[in-house]
């Protein structure tokens, strides 16, 4: 009988030591697959830490260049303005040359007419 109760207590540790065989194997396999994940995802995170800090170069560089051209803008918009100024007064300049145009032609006008007459009334003080 002892001997049945040592051959039940080896089949009894036979059968526990197996079951946390198994066990043991599968925890080592559910740890190995959570450190590929965990793996995994590290490497996502460093292209992604990558990738922003790339990204945040660039908008750096962009906004640097949209400043600069910004203040090019600004420095267009006084020249233009400048320009502007200018076209006003050379057209303003313009119009007061046409006007001196017309009094000097209509002056003319009345000297030719003036001149007309002097030498209409020249022939007949002659005749």
């Amino acid at each position: 009988m002892e001997e049945m109760i040592k051959d039940r207590a080896i089949a009894i540790l036979a059968i526990l030591t197996l079951m946390l065989f198994v066990f043991n194997i599968g925890s080592c396999s559910n740890a190995y697959r959570q450190k590929v994940a965990r793996d995994k995802e590290m490497a996502q995170r460093l292209d992604l830490e990558e990738k922003m800090g790339k990204f945040n170069q660039e908008k750096s560089s962009l906004s640097d260049k949209l400043k600069a051209k910004e203040k090019e803008l600004e420095e267009e918009k006084v020249v233009c303005e400048a320009t502007k100024k200018a076209l006003a007064q050379e057209q303003l300049v313009g119009q007061s040359l046409k006007d001196e145009l017309q009094k000097v032609t209509k002056l003319k006008e009345a000297l030719e007419e003036n001149l007309k007459e002097a030498l209409v009334a020249n022939k007949k003080s002659k005749k």
